[in-house]
């Protein structure tokens, strides 16, 4: 009786601690969820005041009562969003059609193919990612001008068309499909392409959709290039639209329009994620396991 007593208290003890632990990482999940999300709360809220209404505000409020879509009308009216929206879709939709197939190409060679100096080759290629950006960026801008191709969309997708990090990632991908699976298809007649296009692509599907989400995030945000290679407004995208929103625009002083544009220019990546973010996580996971 007394043994059967003391085993209930200890499992009862350690049920206290598992809910007490569990209390604990939910109240820190939830805080850190609101940090995270509270500056996108900020930037819609802003984004639906009046602009007499955000500078009225000594302290800034939490909430309104009289919000207002005029700001978003104003995006599109005040400067041409729709043109930048529409340059940033064409150097997104090319840039990753293009890069998909140079790192697939580059991931199949280092994964099946046999050459010598094979792993020679592929540690170089990885020691570039230990290059500054800074290095890159002045390397590019040079090479760019030089062909010629500043404000064109060829000088804004040509040194965006690979990406050594998703090589690594899909070669390890390809590793893990079994050797036995090429044999096979040799022993049949397959050439390489033909076993890359019909037996290793279609395998690795999550982890191409996860790099292709990735690149589209990527290139929509991309800020630093195309400001620097671009100073023909024809050419900008909507990341580097913004600058020119705010200085020949709304103004600086129009908070409440420039958060507008900021949340239309954010949307589509947002309902991206989330309507993908189980097969971005699950294409990682998967790049990152062997056997």
């Amino acid at each position: 009786m007394t043994a059967t007593t003391d085993y209930e208290k200890i499992e009862k003890h350690s049920q206290n601690r598992k809910r007490a632990a569990g209390i604990v990482t939910y109240t820190l999940l939830i805080l850190w969820a609101l940090m995270v999300l509270f500056p996108f709360y900020w930037m819609i809220l802003t984004s639906v005041k009046s602009y007499s209404a955000y500078n009225s505000e000594y302290i800034p409020k939490f909430f309104t009562l009289s919000p207002t879509l005029k700001n978003y009308a104003d995006a599109f009216t005040a400067v041409p969003l729709g043109r930048y929206f529409l340059n940033t879709t064409i150097f997104t939709l090319v840039t990753t059609a293009v890069m998909l197939v140079v790192i697939t190409l580059a991931a199949f060679a280092f994964a099946r193919l046999e050459f010598k100096g094979k792993n020679i080759v592929f540690v170089l290629f990885l020691s570039l990612m230990m290059i500054p950006n800074e290095l890159v960026i002045i390397t590019n801008f040079v090479t760019i001008t030089n062909l010629d191709m500043r404000n064109s969309f060829p000088g804004l997708i040509l040194p965006s068309i690979t990406s050594v990090f998703y090589i690594y990632l899909l070669k390890e991908n390809f590793e893990q499909i079994p050797d036995s699976l090429y044999y096979a298809a040799k022993v049949d007649g397959a050439s390489d392409l033909k076993y890359l296009l019909k037996v290793m692509i279609p395998i690795s599907k999550p982890t191409l959709i996860t790099i292709t989400i990735l690149k589209v995030i990527e290139c929509w945000n991309s800020y630093v290039w195309p400001r620097l290679i671009t100073d023909d407004a024809n050419y900008f995208l909507v990341s580097n639209g913004i600058q020119e929103i705010r200085e020949n625009g709304f103004g600086r002083e129009n908070i409440p329009a420039m958060m507008a544009a900021v949340v239309v220019i954010s949307a589509p990546l947002i309902l991206l994620f989330l309507v993908f973010r189980k097969k971005i996580m699950a294409g990682v996971s998967r790049g990152g396991m062997k056997g």
